[in-house]
């Protein structure tokens, strides 16, 4: 049965569909997953990729269609899902009163886990927070609570985490930081589906790319194959001009954990409107 499963899509989704009164936001989405990758489903606001994530999170009931992860079906094996799963939302689930190693410790406990203190610890190192684990989280920057949130739900050991547009309010520099803990979840075997309307994020961090418009998905490939949709480029030689993210990074200096700076965030590289 294990080996079955091990065969199996980490994440497969056929002909989902749900409505909101009137409103129909899915209409029949179809997609899989590979394990130990990085999906990411890419579309404007309103397009309904946390409608998505509720369904497969068995926070929400499609009213059509059929949905399963780590091969068990969404609709009649919830628990067994629930169990396979973690969740991380738009915005971080972290007690700000709680130490960084206290909020990991009470998770750890609610989930019934031996040595809470041990997993703390372990995670800590892991997301580069040990120097911070003492202090409260409300003195946390924006990209510390959301590497402390993603250690949260990694919790248990979920075969699958879902990251519902995880970067949105942060700045460069913090966007960088998750960039990199969510590449680092990939090369440990954990599968991600990776919700975003910033095209930069895809393109950084996805093995595929599914685009989510009105309701379908109207491509998903590999980064390489979405772009052999279009001509080829003309090739002109034009002088490269800093951009503004490369004067930022410059100035603030680079501490090891944002890479290249030609490389990161662009502040103009979203799709629809923030909100």
């Amino acid at each position: 049965m294990t080996t079955d499963r091990a065969l199996e899509p980490a994440i497969r989704v056929q002909g989902m569909e749900k409505s909101y009164k009137e409103l129909q936001v899915l209409r029949g989405v179809d997609f899989d997953v590979a394990p130990g990758t990085i999906f990411a489903l890419l579309g404007s606001n309103g397009a309904g990729k946390t409608t998505i994530v509720k369904i497969l999170s068995t926070l929400l009931k499609a009213d059509a269609g059929t949905a399963s992860v780590n091969g068990f079906d969404v609709a009649t094996q919830p628990a067994d899902v629930r169990e396979s799963i973690s969740l991380t939302g738009q915005f971080a689930a972290v007690d700000e009163i709680l130490s960084g190693r206290e909020n990991l410790v009470l998770i750890a406990r609610l989930r019934h886990l031996k040595d809470p203190r041990a997993i703390a610890n372990e995670l800590l190192d892991q997301f580069a927070l040990t120097d911070a684990a003492a202090r409260k989280v409300s003195t946390y920057s924006g990209g510390m609570r959301r590497r402390l949130d993603i250690a949260m739900s990694l919790i248990g050991n979920p075969q699958v985490i879902f990251l519902d547009e995880p970067t949105t309010g942060l700045d460069p520099q913090a966007r960088i930081e998750v960039w990199n803990t969510v590449k680092d979840l990939a090369s440990h075997g954990t599968t991600v589906l990776l919700t975003t309307q910033y095209l930069d994020e895809a393109e950084q961090l996805a093995d595929r790319i599914a685009i989510l418009h009105e309701g379908r998905i109207i491509v998903d490939g590999t980064l390489a194959e979405l772009k052999h949709l279009l001509p080829p480029a003309t090739v002109e030689y034009v002088e490269k001009q800093p951009t503004l993210e490369d004067v930022f990074l410059a100035v603030i200096g680079d501490d090891g954990k944002g890479g290249n700076a030609g490389n990161g965030p662009s502040a103009g590289s979203s799709i629809g409107t923030e909100g």
